[in-house]
């Protein structure tokens, strides 16, 4: 016997982003009764991100402003109603989603038939010895509270890492009017003139990118590049950072906060991508595959037809041509930021580097294990090493552990620490008796 649900749709979208508003737009046009779920109190995911209690828009009227305006636009054209801090938990065990209403202080259960995951990308951050103090933050998580809370961070700003959206963060303090002590970049787009020329097939992007460095320079931020962070100490109550240049100089910045970011990756924890049971499960936008915000949507709206074709029992492959002109994009940007030196990855960082920031577990600590005389594997090394335990479950360390263990044991093989299941997220036990309570009435 089928278990009652809560609410019965033809399809469920998880995410408020770029691609989870497109993806339901494109949903509810093809006539399928559509529910739209976001964990924030707003639409908008991280590109997007909305201001909080009354802020300010940091770029209010920019094109950014514009192109969200015209989705939500579409969304009330199509007549979705989004229910806002809803948390997805997960599929149970009758195939009914999960979803934690933390307004309504209760678990509801969703009867679907496709559920598309549209949750944004996860920020890379590579260990640094020194990572895990207190004031060391992520770039793209300081941009959100930026944007977020439309005012500047208390204290002064290092930003250190590679890719075009430390620049960004640079420009965006500087319109604050509290520019960054320094942007430490490890590649130098200046001495890539074939990348460079390439970039003038994306005016728009050239355009942004420009703008943001404009402001950056006329605030006095020095862009340090083909420069790498070495180590974090505190020191008088501020963080220290020791940078070495592209001919190994080293210098020493002070800072209160610092920002790092390698980068971002798609965020494949959770769901795999199914048609089990009558449920087709998909993936859509950064989550499937990093490639911006303009590619997010066109993915969103090709995963809405593909979930489309699959229901109706049809053969579906995605095709959306705005993404394959993104990972072009992407190509571009990744040779124009490639970093000038080698230093050795994650096999050169000292014993005492943390690792796994929830459970403070050391690369040395990995790297006794990996010697033992009897091989262990993912398992052991994290039930026994604790890592990937932590309340991340691995989102931010299991790649790094990985890598490392493939460092150290060449010839093994790379087992992931995570399983295919949504991420455990905490629930009020109030919220878990709702439910139970609403069963039985």
């Amino acid at each position: 016997m089928d278990r009652p649900a809560d609410i019965v749709c033809d399809a469920l979208v998880v995410g408020g982003g770029a691609a989870g508003v497109a993806a339901a737009v494109e949903l509810c046009r093809a006539g399928l009764n559509v529910e739209l779920v976001e964990q924030r109190p707003a639409l908008g995911g991280a590109y997007y991100r909305q201001p909080a209690g009354g802020a300010t828009a940091t770029r209010p009227g920019s094109r950014r402003a514009r192109q969200w305006s015209r989705l939500l636009d579409e969304l009330r054209g199509a007549g979705v109603t989004p229910r806002e801090c809803h948390v997805f938990l997960g599929v149970d065990t009758h195939g009914l989603a999960l979803l934690d209403d933390r307004k309504g202080g209760r678990v509801r259960t969703v009867r679907t038939r496709a559920v598309i995951v549209a949750v944004g990308a996860v920020e890379r951050v590579l260990p640094r010895p020194g990572w895990q103090l207190e004031g060391v933050v992520t770039a793209g998580g300081l941009q959100m509270l930026i944007k977020e809370s439309g005012e500047a961070p208390t204290g002064s700003v290092l930003i250190v890492g590679n890719g075009p959206l430390t620049v960004a963060l640079a420009a965006d303090l500087a319109r604050l009017g509290r520019p960054a002590v320094a942007v430490i970049e490890a590649g130098d787009p200046m001495t890539r003139p074939s990348a460079a020329l390439r970039m003038a097939a994306f005016p728009g992007l050239v355009a942004e990118a420009a703008a943001d460095l404009t402001r950056m320079h006329a605030a006095g931020t020095p862009w340090l590049r083909g420069s790498r962070l070495t180590t974090i100490t505190r020191e008088d109550g501020r963080l220290l950072a020791s940078i070495e240049d592209r001919n190994g100089a080293s210098r020493q910045i002070r800072a209160d906060i610092v920002a790092l970011h390698d980068g971002i990756r798609p965020n494949h924890f959770g769901l795999p991508p199914t048609t089990r049971d009558g449920l087709v499960v998909l993936h859509a936008g950064d989550c499937r595959e990093a490639l911006g915000v303009s590619s997010a949507e066109a993915d969103g709206r090709a995963a809405a037809r593909e979930a489309v074709a699959l229901l109706s029992g049809a053969a579906a492959q995605r095709h959306a041509p705005e993404v394959t002109r993104q990972r072009r994009v992407q190509a571009v940007l990744a040779s124009l930021f490639r970093p000038i030196r080698d230093d050795g990855g994650l096999a050169a960082l000292p014993d005492e580097t943390v690792l796994c920031r929830c459970e403070g577990r050391t690369v040395g600590q990995l790297r006794a294990m990996l010697t033992e005389p009897d091989p262990v594997g993912a398992r052991e090394i994290k039930l026994n090493g604790r890592f990937g335990m932590g309340p991340c479950q691995g989102r931010f360390c299991a790649d790094n552990v990985q890598a490392l263990v493939s460092a150290v044991r060449p010839a093994s093989q790379t087992v992931p620490l995570s399983r295919d299941r949504w991420p455990a997220r905490p629930v009020l036990i109030s919220a878990l008796a709702a439910e139970e309570e609403a069963r039985e009435e």
